[in-house]
């Protein structure tokens, strides 16, 4: 089974794990210390149920959606994930292309080893530029006119990371990331002093729109909006930074009321599903984040595995609009949604593929 062969999406993982050796697994599927929140994002998205609205016209479903003044074909992102290259040579390229093909805006991390012009080119469809503060205001304002003169339609900074999470699987077995290694104490520093005021200062400085990810509560997300920010992005960076914290999509609401319109809002945090994807819209996100299901796809089979999932992807949304009685994201509503308190599944590494043959992991976990 190739990537591009896959029906559904059980089939790309498989693929995808078959092509994995340990480092890229537990670079992968880890997170800090317990891994606890790596959990927790999965169970929060399997907490809710969908009720859905009979007798409503769905003979036509529209999935596209319109982000920062620009239309895409799905309301989901490639969110950023560094070191794409673990999973496919030439990862990072290989998944930017696939997503502008099918219309999806690509968020490069700026640990990424491609030049800003090149990663622009790859995701021509629309490439945002995610940004670790690793220098002063002038380094900031310099990767800021560099983002902007290569064309990235916004502006992503990382602002919950003031010291990396304390990932076990990589220090038990003596991996330290490339990147890692390459950053001094000082220039972490950087990222450890950020305040409102340099907030404030970026918003002054920049032509770009500008979101900030990692924000987990609504009265960060209401200071943000404040001041001018025209994205809030919640995420736990997958579980990887804080152990114990709390989910994204239990923090969706909340942050959601904060917000009130005057900025977008986007989550991720587990998200493998169609129906995942429908849960998020209804509780009120603009957009919806997949990080560790594009990376499996790009291991499974490169551009191909990437584009497959995406079609996979928008299949099951167009079903799962139909069925909830939504025509379109627009139809949506948090009245479509209930916590029931329990995940139904919460065994195996990945619950929301019930089909996957774990024997295909053992050379992983083993």
């Amino acid at each position: 089974m190739t990537g591009a062969s896959a029906k559904v999406q059980h089939e790309l993982i498989a693929a995808g794990l078959e092509n994995l050796d340990r480092q890229a697994w537990d670079y992968l599927v880890g997170g800090s210390e317990s891994e606890t929140t790596v959990l927790r994002n999965r169970h929060a998205i399997d907490r809710l149920a969908l009720q859905p609205s009979v007798l409503r016209d769905v003979s036509r479903i529209d999935v596209s959606c319109t982000s920062l003044g620009r239309a895409h074909a799905l309301p989901l992102f490639c969110a950023p994930v560094g070191a794409l290259d673990r999973f496919w040579q030439n990862g990072e390229d290989a998944a930017a292309r696939a997503a502008s093909a099918a219309r999806v805006p690509f968020w490069f991390s700026s640990l990424s080893s491609s030049p800003l012009p090149r990663m622009v080119q790859a995701a021509a469809h629309g490439a945002v530029y995610q940004l670790y503060v690793r220098g002063d205001a002038a380094w900031v304002d310099g990767q800021l006119r560099a983002a902007e003169d290569a064309g990235f339609s916004a502006l992503c900074l990382t602002v919950d990371s003031a010291a990396y999470g304390r990932r076990e699987r990589d220090l038990a077995a003596g991996h330290v990331k490339p990147y890692r290694a390459e950053f001094t104490a000082q220039a972490m520093a950087y990222q450890a002093a950020l305040t409102w005021a340099d907030i404030a200062r970026i918003k002054r400085v920049t032509g770009l729109p500008l979101i900030l990810k990692g924000i987990a509560t609504a009265a960060d997300a209401a200071a943000a909006v404040d001041m001018g920010v025209e994205g809030v992005y919640i995420s736990n960076h997958g579980g990887r930074q804080l152990d114990h914290a709390m989910a994204g999509f239990d923090l969706l609401s909340e942050i959601v009321d904060a917000v009130d319109g005057r900025a977008e809002v986007y989550v991720d945090g587990g998200v493998m599903r169609g129906t995942d994807i429908v849960k998020a819209l209804a509780i009120g996100a603009d957009m919806v984040g997949i990080g560790r299901l594009y990376c499996l796809a790009l291991a499974a089979g490169g551009h191909e595995g990437v584009a497959r999932m995406f079609q996979i992807l928008q299949d099951e949304l167009s079903v799962g609009l139909a069925l909830v009685g939504a025509a379109s994201a627009a139809q949506l509503h948090p009245g479509m949604v209930r916590d029931l308190g329990v995940a139904v599944r919460q065994d195996g590494l990945f619950p929301a593929f019930p089909h996957l043959d774990h024997q295909k992991t053992r050379k992983l976990t083993s």
